[in-house]
C-alpha cells in the first residue's frame, strides 16, 4: 500500500477509530467511578543512633531490616486492632500494610491502605507508635550512648491510591484507538479483492485506465 492509500483509509474509516477510542474511554471511566476508592496513608519514621560513629551507624542500618520484620507481623496487626477496637482480622489488616526502609537515610516507611483516608491515617499512626514504644522500652535497658531512637518524621498523609480515573480513561482511549485501527485494517483486508475505484484497477491490473462510465 502506498502512502496515499493510508490517507484514503483514514478519511473513509477514521471515524471508526475515534468511535472505538471514545466508547472504550467512556466504559473505562464508568468502571473506574463504580470502584470503591482506596486511599494509602504513608508514615515515615526516623531511626537515630545516639552516636554518629561508623560502628553505630552500621548497626542501625542492620537493624532496619529487623524493624521491618517486627512491624510487618500479625502480632502488630492484632495490637493495632485491639488498641483501636477495629472489626477485622489480623490477617486482613496486615494485607493492607506495606513496610520498607531506606538505609541511606535511616528511614522506615509504613504504607496503609483503606477505603477511609482518616482511618488509614489513624492505623498508620497507631502502628508507628508501637515500634516507638517498643524501642523506648529497649532503650531503658541500655546506656545512653548505646541507644537507638525512633521518631515520627511527620504525620501520616493519606492520598488516593486507586482507581486512577484520569490515567485509566486515557489508557482506555489509547487501547480503543488501537482496536479501531485493527478493525479498520481487517475490513480493508476483507475488501482487498473488491475493486471500487479507478486506482484499484490500475493497481491490481497494472494498466492505465483510459476511460470510465459515469454513474447516474
Amino acid at each position: 500500500m502506498e502512502l496515499k492509500d493510508y490517507g484514503r483509509i483514514l478519511r473513509q474509516r477514521g471515524w471508526m477509530i475515534l468511535l472505538m477510542a471514545g466508547l472504550t474511554a467512556v466504559a473505562v471511566f464508568g468502571f473506574s467511578k463504580m470502584q470503591t476508592p482506596v486511599y494509602e496513608s504513608n508514615l515515615r519514621l526516623l531511626v537515630s543512633p545516639a552516636r554518629t560513629d561508623f560502628g553505630m551507624a552500621q548497626a542501625a542500618k542492620e537493624l532496619l531490616r529487623s524493624y521491618e520484620q517486627w512491624l510487618h507481623s500479625r502480632y502488630r496487626a492484632q495490637d493495632v486492632i485491639n488498641n483501636m477496637q477495629l472489626d477485622m482480622t489480623a490477617g486482613a489488616l496486615l494485607s493492607d500494610v506495606k513496610v520498607s526502609s531506606d538505609s541511606s537515610s535511616f528511614v522506615l516507611k509504613l504504607a496503609v491502605e483503606n477505603s477511609n483516608p482518616d482511618l488509614a491515617n489513624d492505623i498508620a499512626r497507631e502502628w508507628g507508635n508501637l515500634i516507638v514504644q517498643w524501642q523506648t522500652g529497649k532503650n531503658d535497658k541500655l546506656r545512653k550512648e548505646d541507644r537507638i531512637d525512633i521518631e515520627f518524621l511527620d504525620d501520616p498523609q493519606a492520598g488516593l491510591d486507586r482507581p486512577k480515573t484520569k490515567i485509566n480513561t486515557l489508557a482506555g482511549a489509547v487501547f480503543g484507538a488501537l482496536l479501531g485501527i485493527i478493525l479498520v485494517f481487517v475490513l480493508e483486508w476483507i475488501q482487498s479483492g473488491t475493486i471500487h475505484r479507478r486506482d484499484d484497477v490500475e493497481r491490481y491490473l497494472d494498466v492505465p485506465v483510459i476511460g470510465t462510465i459515469p454513474t447516474e
